[in-house]
């Protein structure tokens, strides 16, 4: 009985694929305690291929922040545009979550903590907050705008990163218009705060 031939990924997809893996055994085991191996292994490849694509450890480890920093970034163009009482933006983050849970938790939870990502973490984080601030301005008073726009993006991403942990994929309807909701609220809290601290001061 002849073997199937054996076959062979395209550069694209085996980088794919070692990316996946290397979130996996990342989250899993932290920065410090995962090999090359460890990674291929996850992969399901040679550490020479993972080598092939990646030329060291913190490369690799940088590669899967920049991936899931793309991919949350194209989900938080627009957070705040509602669709049948969801926010397009939740409803992105939460798809990406789902789709790469272990790149997720690794830019949210593990990095932060690795002395060696920690500020490279944030600088992403930082890029991704600028981001939805020049796409979309929250409050003319700049202060009040930054701080708006880093609360909506933290309970964006602490929702999810709970519900991942919390909720099934069964009920995911529900959290995004719930957390749709949230969001929506504090937003409209400002408002009412701003239209009541003009009548305050309005001479009429």
């Amino acid at each position: 009985m002849s073997q199937k031939p054996r076959q062979l990924l395209a550069r694209p997809e085996r980088q794919a694929r070692i990316l996946d893996g290397a979130a996996r055994a990342f989250a899993e085991r932290g920065y410090a305690a995962t090999s090359m191996e460890q990674v291929a292994a996850a992969s399901g490849i040679t550490k020479l291929i993972v080598y092939r694509h990646f030329s060291s450890k913190s490369a690799l480890y940088r590669a899967v922040l920049d991936g899931a920093f793309r991919e949350l970034a194209s989900a938080f163009s627009d957070p705040l545009h509602r669709s049948s009482g969801r926010s397009r933006g939740v409803s992105a983050v939460l798809e990406v979550a789902r789709r790469q849970p272990d790149a997720f938790r690794l830019f949210l939870v593990h990095a932060p903590r690795e002395p060696e990502f920690a500020a490279y973490a944030a600088a992403i984080r930082e890029r991704a907050v600028n981001a939805l601030l020049r796409g979309r301005r929250m409050h003319a008073d700049e202060a009040i705008a930054r701080w708006a726009t880093e609360v909506a993006v933290s309970y964006v991403f602490e929702s999810v990163l709970l519900w991942l942990e919390l909720g099934s994929s069964a009920r995911d309807e529900e959290f995004l218009v719930r957390c749709s909701a949230g969001l929506r609220g504090m937003l409209e809290g400002l408002r009412r705060e701003d239209a009541s601290s003009t009548s305050k001061h309005d001479p009429s």
